[in-house]
């Protein structure tokens, strides 16, 4: 499952923030491409449904060729919605609902197949053989090329491997976020191979001065030693695992961009690292 080391998402460039127009949605995934950023992250519920749909306008537009750029999407969370007829949130795995939704979603992203679909949440209801029976459907008739999920745990994720193949997990993780690094979950990934990508990289970095000065202060420091921005640490902390984290950067602004990808290159030394999970969890290791 490929992607590249940085990938962009999605879920603010309509409704839910930008409200980017469909030109200015071209420029971005042109300007990504610019950046060698060419795997997009996109969840079916992003912009209240609208999202997909005006980045597929602007792909048309944009005439970039298909096999440029990788797309992700996910799956499974209903919302509240007239349209839907959804009076709660919840989630929704039955194999008709996951082949219809990974059908609507490559229609709407004007793709003609997803390069990775991901189940979005874990749901209490879920039937794991419905589950691979879709997602297998799906990979026989070339609609998606690779099976993931979001937010999973390793238990969740071993019991669907009965089933199906899970080749990708998209998690919550940064220096803000440690947990993946002291349970066995990222360990889990390189046993199983499994393509880990972090949502929300960069940890609510400008607002660790109130949530959690330790941290702030020994990213200030750090910075000065790095001569780089806590930003840029905040990736290069994801980049020391040997599994290879891609973090799933929010920002629609390439100048950012350009400075977020620039902290793939940081060598974070070993003690430096631990001495930002230190502060982050408030102790020293064990």
């Amino acid at each position: 499952m490929y992607t590249s080391k940085l990938i962009q998402g999605c879920m603010t460039w309509g409704r839910w923030g930008k409200q980017l127009s469909t030109r200015q949605m071209a420029s971005q995934i042109e300007d990504c491409l610019s950046l060698g950023v060419t795997t997009f992250d996109h969840a079916d519920i992003y912009g209240d449904y609208t999202t997909e749909a005006e980045f597929g306008k602007a792909f048309i537009e944009s005439k970039i060729e298909r096999d440029s750029i990788q797309l992700i999407s996910k799956c499974g969370i209903q919302l509240p919605n007239s349209a839907r007829d959804n009076r709660v949130k919840h989630y929704q795995y039955d194999s008709e609902y996951i082949i219809a939704q990974a059908e609507q979603s490559i229609s709407n992203l004007n793709c003609g197949y997803l390069d990775a679909f991901l189940l979005h949440r874990p749901s209490p209801l879920m039937d794991l053989r419905e589950i691979a029976k879709s997602i297998i459907y799906l990979k026989e008739q070339g609609k998606i090329k690779h099976f993931g999920v979001s937010n999973f745990t390793t238990q969740q994720m071993d019991l669907l491997s009965a089933y199906v193949e899970v080749e990708g997990h998209q998690l919550q993780c940064s220096l803000n976020h440690p947990q993946p690094f002291t349970n066995d979950i990222l360990q889990h990934h390189l046993f199983k191979h499994i393509l880990t990508m972090a949502w929300s990289p960069l940890g609510g970095i400008n607002t660790l001065h109130q949530d959690n000065p330790i941290l702030d202060k020994t990213l200030e420091e750090m910075a000065t030693k790095y001569e780089c921005e806590k930003a840029q640490l905040a990736i290069a902390f994801l980049n020391v695992h040997p599994i290879g984290i891609r973090p799933v950067v929010g920002t629609t602004q390439m100048t950012r961009l350009k400075v977020l990808k620039a902290a793939l290159a940081i060598d974070l030394s070993l003690q430096d690292w631990f001495s930002i999970l230190e502060a982050s969890r408030g102790h020293e290791v064990d």
